[in-house]
């Protein structure tokens, strides 16, 4: 820092423009300043004159341009990291200007991993609409990192998903378990096989989810795959419950689906379980919020409601098998 004290931290909190930092969390989620420039509705200059700006009010680079190059600095990533907060603190400040009415009539936002089946969360989220019906909802179906990047940011209220890191900036609470089994659909060899033993399915097609890895949140699920031997020849994947359902059910490759999820088509004839039958990969979804972002009355309300709902029902009745 210069000794004149252009760069004290005083003079930054006083005369630093809080749009700056708007503009910062664009262009540090980019790629170009033309890609944040299309993401902002502005002309290409006025980017580069904010980023530029804001360079000289915080005395530091903050991003490497060159061509073919544009790379956050270490500044920059500690002002995004920052900012993203700062930002999502903004966005929420009408929660705290409320009128306190009798009534409850926020919104809450919710994030969650596609197809979370639930019946526990299903009945707080009936109980919560009788008890409050000027409330309003919306459901955000995500990937669970997208989902737990939402809450960290202070965009969404609290999220449902799975958890592979914890963040210690988020509170996290068990809401359910289930068991992933393999399932194919009707036009696979495989279909309506009684006999079936793991080694049935060595070389045959697979199709899973992205996060079916090793060193990512369904690792349980991978290893079943490659116990059957299923590892190597994978035809689709997706993000989406309902898109590898989608593929299982096409005959694309035999894949892994929540054994309660899929028992409603097993019943009807639309998906057939094949090994393994026993010692199923147990994977827990999670409720993930932000203690520090601030929250209406309607959040608060369903929150606690969902946690005091979790704290009264033995994680026995929250497994679904």
């Amino acid at each position: 820092m210069e000794s004149d004290g252009r760069f004290a931290p005083e003079r930054i909190a006083r005369e630093l423009d809080w749009n700056l930092l708007r503009t910062f969390v664009v262009l540090a989620e980019s790629h170009s300043i033309t890609e944040a420039a299309q993401q902002l509705r502005l002309k290409q200059p006025s980017v580069s004159a904010a980023l530029k700006k804001l360079e000289d009010r915080i005395g530091r680079k903050l991003i490497d341009r060159s061509p073919g190059h544009y790379q956050l600095t270490d500044a920059g990533r500690l002002l995004y990291r920052e900012a993203l907060d700062i930002n999502g603190s903004i966005l929420r400040l009408s929660t705290l200007m409320r009128e306190l009415t009798d009534e409850v009539q926020g919104h809450v936002k919710i994030v969650m991993a596609s197809h979370v089946v639930c019946p526990l969360f299903d009945e707080v989220l009936a109980d919560f609409h009788l008890a409050h019906p000027k409330a309003t909802l919306s459901i955000d179906v995500r990937t669970s990192a997208a989902a737990i990047a939402e809450v960290a940011a202070k965009r969404a209220s609290f999220a449902l998903c799975l958890v592979r890191d914890h963040n210690p900036k988020l509170e996290y609470r068990r809401l359910y378990r289930e068991f992933f089994g393999l399932f194919c659909g009707p036009r696979h060899p495989l279909f309506g096989r009684k006999d079936l033993k793991l080694s049935d399915l060595a070389g045959h097609s697979s199709v899973s989810f992205e996060t079916d890895r090793l060193h990512d949140v369904l690792k349980p699920v991978t290893v079943m795959r490659a116990q059957a031997e299923l590892g190597d020849k994978v035809t689709g994947l997706s993000s989406h419950l309902e898109e590898v359902h989608r593929m299982i059910v096409a005959g694309v490759g035999i894949g892994p689906l929540p054994v309660h999820v899929a028992a409603r088509d097993v019943r009807d004839g639309q998906l057939w379980q094949v090994p393994p039958y026993d010692d199923l990969p147990a994977i827990d979804v999670h409720v993930v919020w932000n203690r520090h972002a601030a929250k209406n009355r309607a959040e608060e309300l369903l929150i606690d409601g969902l946690l005091e709902a979790i704290a009264a029902t033995p994680i026995e009745q929250r497994t679904y098998r």
